[in-house]
């Protein structure tokens, strides 16, 4: 499949890498042009004319505002046995404007990668894609489907509007909480902070490197989103509302989060948390498998051995000293970073 990537910003650009990674070639125009002089002459086509011609399936990766503008530049140039979708991260719009403007003479779906630049960086997995089909090209949307697999993502089908819905919830609802926390100086260097602020950190921080740029889309471009922000405020000042009514009556036990309560013993609330915790740990070596395999395709290119005694004894020494700092066994855990270690060369086929 030859594919051309229309818009060459930080998603195309990480699509670009993963396509090929796939073995896929592909085509990249950017007619904003502001980030041509990072893409490499030879992934670079001369207008959208060209991508067009070069191109069997072209991937829409614009900003979801400036589609319907970009859409029409290239429609001239599309055939009828071309494949079109977009990647946005709203749906009935992009969607619509895809019926509106190729309609059943171009086969096209669309699509949102619930992954961007950073974490597809990070190996974090799964990769996951919603698939919103055209009733018009049920074909095209089982060839989008099948290329994204090939992608080793999982694919979900959904209508646009279910879509957004759900984005609304989610997607839409975590930004504008990020929002309003990061203006309040909750994402502020702090000197510490309790483990019930750890996960809303690592929010904060994933929202602002790896989609931040998209607020105002998300929120605005989403037509369920405005309804999702004026619930969540509302369920806010009711609270609000009802802890200043405790202090004046003294009655705060409606007020608690709802816990564990006595469903669980300590003994069964601690092995469920190692298990959690162990889950968390299986999907990390799962991740840093994938970084090691990129690493050794890497050092194939430079012809380099896979094995690097020298690299792998300052990771044990570094690792030692980390367990030192957070009153572990420095040994054991350097046992546990050679098991790492061997099962590393194992997947790069030592």
């Amino acid at each position: 499949m030859r594919i051309g990537i229309l818009g060459y910003g930080r998603f195309g650009r990480a699509l670009g890498a993963l396509l090929r990674e796939a073995g896929h070639s592909y085509r990249a125009w950017d007619a904003g042009g502001g980030s041509a002089e990072e893409m490499p002459a030879e992934l670079r086509a001369g207008s959208a004319r060209q991508l067009a011609e070069v191109s069997d399936s072209l991937v829409l990766a614009v900003p979801v505002p400036a589609l319907a503008g970009a859409l029409r530049d290239l429609r001239p140039h599309l055939r009828a046995d071309h494949l079109v979708f977009d990647v946005g991260s709203v749906k009935a719009g992009p969607c619509a404007v895809l019926e509106e403007q190729l309609g059943a003479a171009i086969p096209h779906a669309g699509t949102h990668p619930l992954f961007g630049p950073v974490s597809l960086a990070r190996a974090e997995r799964p990769l996951r894609v919603v698939l919103c089909p055209s009733a018009r090209h049920p074909a095209a949307a089982l060839a989008v489907e099948n290329l994204f697999a090939g992608l080793g993502c999982e694919v979900l089908r959904q209508s646009p509007e279910d879509h957004d819905r759900v984005m609304a919830t989610t997607h839409a609802l975590t930004f504008f909480i990020a929002k309003g926390l990061l203006a309040v100086g909750a994402g502020a260097e702090l000197p510490f902070t309790p483990p019930s602020f750890h996960a809303i950190a690592r929010t904060l921080e994933s929202v602002r490197e790896d989609a931040g740029h998209l607020f105002a889309a998300l929120q605005n471009q989403n037509p369920f989103a405005a309804g999702a922000r004026e619930g969540l405020l509302e369920a806010l000042s009711a609270i609000h509302q009802s802890l200043a009514d405790a202090v004046v009556s003294g009655a705060d036990e409606q007020l608690s989060i709802p816990d564990l309560g006595s469903r669980s013993p300590a003994l069964q609330e601690a092995r469920d948390h190692i298990d959690a915790l162990d889950q968390e740990l299986v999907a990390l070596l799962a991740r840093r498998t994938e970084l090691v395999l990129r690493a050794g395709r890497a050092k194939a290119e430079l012809k380099l051995p896979v094995h690097d005694p020298e690299r792998e004894s300052a990771q044990l020494q570094a690792r030692r000293a980390w367990a030192q700092a957070s009153g572990l066994d420095a040994q054991g855990v350097e046992e546990v970073f050679r098991a790492v270690l061997r099962a590393s060369r194992a997947a790069q086929g030592r």
